[in-house]
């Protein structure tokens, strides 16, 4: 009885034992995996430079850049595993142009673990009349998710080298999708298959020798195309065709 006993307890010390490893085995593979991230490039920090039209202000969430007067507001993920900072030159140069956008930071710079970042942002701001939300690549997809459940929020969705895998077809919204033609990490065939998902008052705009890393500022991205243009050039390309979208739907 005794051996039994011991017996029994021994097969248990050996699953207990094996669970723990196998846990432990995960969450090593988990923080390898998300400790290793691109980085902002030093360059980015020049668009945290306050001036007399824009106010930057920061806390332990991230980060809002509020033009003078502004009255669109957009919310932004990052992209998967991009330092969100490295999308502050993008963001300035929306500011620039008139609309107010606040960037979420994320868990692990993975906007997939915090899907409701955005909750809560729009009633900081009660001047802005128009809210869209958006990100890029992974971020944007998740912006989508957010947005399937959040749609009576937001007067549309913007997309960056990205798409949604959430059903928007339905939904009284605009769609903006804007990828670069030399994007070598977007999986062209699901965006192609996931554009039914989007809603029918939907545009697209390719930006020539762009490409998937351009949007943000955290230099060559691993299976990127090669970019025919400069980066900062992406970044003011991309401001000028959202704002003159979002201008032709007020």
């Amino acid at each position: 009885m005794a051996a039994s006993f011991l017996q029994r307890n021994r097969k248990m010390l050996i699953t207990l034992t094996c669970i723990l490893l196998t846990v432990s085995l995960l969450a090593a593979a988990f923080f390898l995996y998300v400790g290793s991230y691109y980085h902002a490039l030093p360059e980015a920090a020049e668009a945290l430079a306050e001036t007399d039209g824009i106010q930057i202000t920061s806390g332990k969430d991230g980060m809002a850049f509020v033009p003078q007067n502004a009255t669109t507001g957009l919310i932004f993920y990052a992209g998967g595993k991009v330092e969100f900072t490295a999308y502050a030159p993008l963001m300035r140069a929306l500011a620039e142009r008139g609309i107010l956008c606040v960037l979420p930071e994320m868990p692990f710079n993975l906007a997939v673990l915090d899907i409701n970042a955005a909750d809560g942002i729009c009633q900081l701001y009660p001047f802005i009349e128009t809210w869209y939300i958006g990100g890029h690549s992974l971020g944007g997809s998740m912006a989508a998710a957010y947005l399937e459940k959040n749609a009576d929020a937001f007067a549309g969705l913007l997309l960056l080298g990205s798409y949604s895998t959430a059903d928007l077809s339905g939904a009284s919204l605009s769609a903006l999708s804007i990828y670069g033609s030399e994007d070598g990490v977007m999986d062209r065939e699901k965006y192609a298959e996931n554009l039914t998902r989007l809603p029918t008052n939907f545009k697209e705009i390719v930006i020539e020798g762009g490409n998937h890393a351009g949007f943000g500022t955290y230099g060559p991205q691993k299976g990127d195309g090669i970019a025919a243009i400069p980066a900062k050039e992406q970044i003011n390309a991309t401001a000028d065709h959202i704002a003159a979208y979002w201008e032709v739907l007020k």
